[in-house]
């Protein structure tokens, strides 16, 4: 299959070897920026809100739950909460009930409403049941397999359209072509990405585990002319979490966080006054797969190490900044971890690509097994073996 922007006619522009002209390119990014077509409202008052597959297309599901009836669940609240709070804003549903509605006909909906916010809500799956945590999308290059994997899953319902996804061909989701999307709606992007700070944030205050903001090629991302975020708002494949999900409370605290994380939103854009709120990491809960490594005594446990001293360091030193600490000590040094993934080293390795982004260089994976240290090579038999 394959996936990308719509091609614009500038790059049908090509070079001797047939492909495109940097330097032309760039001129071309040069210009687009000075005289770009689009225009940013400072004001919200048109939100588009998209729960997530229906209709033929259930999405993912756990033991119980299934992701388009989670996803339309929270649409709907979330929905509701803006409105009873900012009656002025009009909310608008890509579908507000188990309907099937094609990925592309979602975006239209939107750019035809001219839409100020679109919000895309989702509930992720993994093949390990110990995978955990939100994450929130924003339109560009996937940096590790695992994104690229969860774009490919959310873009694989085109399939399911009645033209089996042939009105996508012309698509694009190449590096280049996503780059020159990023430039395009750059004004975008970057309240894209403060929207999906804020609300990683409030999912983190509530104690829901904070897998960060992240870039990948959606195909209803990238369609969209507005700031626009994909939500991934947990893993129905985790027992623990589908049982929060699943549950018409989990999501109701759900909407409410995404609300919050709104109206702040709204309040920065629109230069109210606000004031952020400081993450408090005493209300965070028991993370989930803490849970999950007492159940299993046997859980091979994945953290990411990002300090080591002689000195023993406090939690709340400087360096640590808002993360859980988990502390060690090997030899002379203590040594300092954060994340905790039973039995899921992608999810270790996705956590320390994530802290290298934020200044700590020399993140790295380490592995326990009942509290003490094991090589990476002993827990990655350790756990094929669990698999068996």
């Amino acid at each position: 299959m394959k996936y990308c922007c719509v091609k614009l006619p500038i790059f049908s522009v090509l070079n001797n070897n047939g492909s495109v002209s940097k330097l032309f390119a760039l001129l071309f990014f040069i210009f687009y920026f000075l005289y770009s077509p689009y225009t940013f409202s400072q004001q919200i008052k048109t939100v588009v809100i998209d729960a997530g597959h229906g209709g033929k297309d259930p999405g993912c599901h756990g033991n119980f739950a299934f992701e388009k009836e989670v996803c339309l669940s929270m649409a709907l609240k979330l929905g509701a909460l803006i409105k009873e709070k900012f009656p002025e804003i009009k909310i608008i549903y890509t579908r507000e009930k188990d309907v099937f509605v094609e990925l592309i006909e979602r975006a239209n909906i939107a750019n035809r409403a001219k839409a100020d916010l679109f919000i895309c809500i989702h509930a992720n799956a993994n093949a390990s049941e110990a995978a955990f945590g939100t994450e929130t999308y924003v339109l560009g290059l996937h940096r590790t397999e695992a994104q690229q994997k969860v774009a490919e899953r959310e873009n694989s319902i085109i399939a399911l359209e009645d033209d089996k996804g042939a009105k996508y061909n012309e698509i694009d989701l190449s590096t280049d072509a996503i780059i020159i999307r990023q430039l395009q709606l750059k004004v975008f992007l970057d309240h894209s990405i403060m929207f999906a700070e804020k609300l990683q944030v409030e999912f983190k205050k509530f104690g829901r585990y904070d897998r960060g903001v992240k870039q990948a090629g959606f195909l209803v991302l990238y369609k969209t002319t507005m700031p626009s975020v994909l939500i991934e708002t947990g893993f129905l494949t985790n027992p623990n979490e589908e049982k929060f999900l699943g549950n018409v409370s989990g999501q109701k605290n759900m909407a409410e966080l995404m609300f919050q994380a709104f109206e702040k939103y709204r309040n920065q854009i629109e230069g109210k006054n606000t004031t952020l709120d400081k993450v408090d990491d005493t209300i965070l809960e028991k993370n989930t797969s803490e849970i999950i490594a007492e159940k299993d005594s046997n859980a091979i446990i994945f953290r990411v190490q990002i300090e080591s001293s002689e000195k023993q360091l406090t939690s709340n030193a400087k360096i640590f900044q808002d993360l859980n600490i988990f502390e060690y000590k090997q030899d002379i040094f203590y040594k300092y971890c954060t994340g905790v993934f039973p039995n899921d080293l992608d999810g270790a390795k996705n956590l320390k690509n994530s802290l290298i982004e934020k200044g700590y260089n020399n993140a790295f994976v380490v592995a326990f097994l009942n509290g003490e240290r094991i090589s990476i090579e002993k827990a990655i038999n350790l756990a094929k073996n669990l698999e068996k």
